[in-house]
């Protein structure tokens, strides 16, 4: 068990890796030289503007959203800077947009991206699985009806674990579950109260109980105990009433990771059981070049006052 636990969170980047502090966060790069750079990352947050919505089971849904608009700036800042060591000419049709449109087309391609693929979320995770059930018991009769929600969330258990497989053979992903695993390893070096070096850091656990990884596995499982009270069969009213309910299921998740994280008995090993186990998938062990970059950013966004300490 580590000495301390620390509100310090990160999240690994393309060839990189974001320290979110208590002050300020901060993102460090390794280009392919080995060379270290840091820089510092804000957007507004709704937590620090309206300080209720920092109370407990409130807090989950804007952390989530606070969460998700940082690491959004994050990537998109070291896609920025992996494709500038890649930079191509453009072709002459990319140079026809620009000259016409400007950066209204990335817009228009980045907005028209994210909504397929909240499209195709909903649709893999809610609806398909509701249609799946609804046709099986076409085949099988009324008798499977109470192994409804069973089935729905197990679906979308092995759809996201067979999604993260094919993609973790991807190079990049590879390299970012790299970085990812290098992020977990740095912060418990400093919840262990160790120096900041790469020996002691190396030496660290891959798996930590308050990761993203776990907290998505969680949110599934939630899922299914939600699914119970569900009474609708109809495919598109399941769904309807699921997205409905994410915002409870987000706001359970994040109490249930923040005790995992704070406390050390059998109830939270047992809650953190199933997200430790994911992260196998997910964390990677480290080179030493993503430990330094990972060192780099930590030492950054540690406070001097010891405010980011939880106990």
């Amino acid at each position: 068990m580590a000495k301390r636990v620390t509100s310090i969170g990160g999240q690994a980047l393309l060839e990189g890796i974001l320290m979110v502090g208590p002050k300020k966060n901060v993102a460090a790069f390794c280009d392919e030289a080995g060379n270290i750079t840091t820089e510092e990352v804000s957007t507004p947050s709704l937590r620090k503007k309206y300080p209720i919505l920092k109370k407990p089971f409130i807090r989950g849904v804007f952390s989530m959203v606070d969460t998700l608009r940082l690491g959004m700036k994050a990537l998109t800042l070291s896609a920025d800077k992996v494709g500038g060591e890649e930079e191509e000419e453009p072709s002459k049709f990319e140079k026809w947009l620009e000259k016409k449109f400007g950066d209204k087309v990335m817009n228009a391609v980045v907005a028209v991206g994210g909504v397929l693929g909240v499209a195709l979320a909903v649709l893999l995770f809610f609806f398909l699985p509701a249609v799946l059930f609804n046709g099986l018991m076409m085949l099988t009769g009324d008798g499977i009806s109470g192994w409804r929600s069973v089935f729905e969330g197990l679906l979308r258990i092995v759809i996201f674990v067979l999604y993260i497989v094919v993609i973790s053979k991807m190079p990049e992903i590879d390299r970012t579950f790299r970085y990812h695993g290098a992020e977990h390893k740095t912060i418990f070096c400093y919840e262990n109260d160790l120096p900041l070096t790469v020996e002691n850091v190396r030496k660290q656990k891959r798996f930590h109980p308050r990761c993203g990884s776990s907290f998505m596995i969680l949110m599934l499982l939630l899922g299914i105990i939600i699914g119970f009270f569900i009474p609708f069969s109809n495919p598109f009213l399941r769904t309807f009433c699921k997205l409905l309910c994410l915002p409870i299921v987000v706001s359970i998740g994040y109490e249930l990771i923040k005790l995992c994280g704070k406390y050390d008995n059998v109830l939270t090993r047992i809650i953190a059981a199933p997200g430790l186990w994911f992260q196998r998938l997910t964390v990677k062990e480290p080179t030493d070049k993503m430990m330094e970059a990972a060192i780099a950013a930590m030492k950054a966004v540690i406070p001097e006052n010891g405010e980011d300490i939880i106990r």
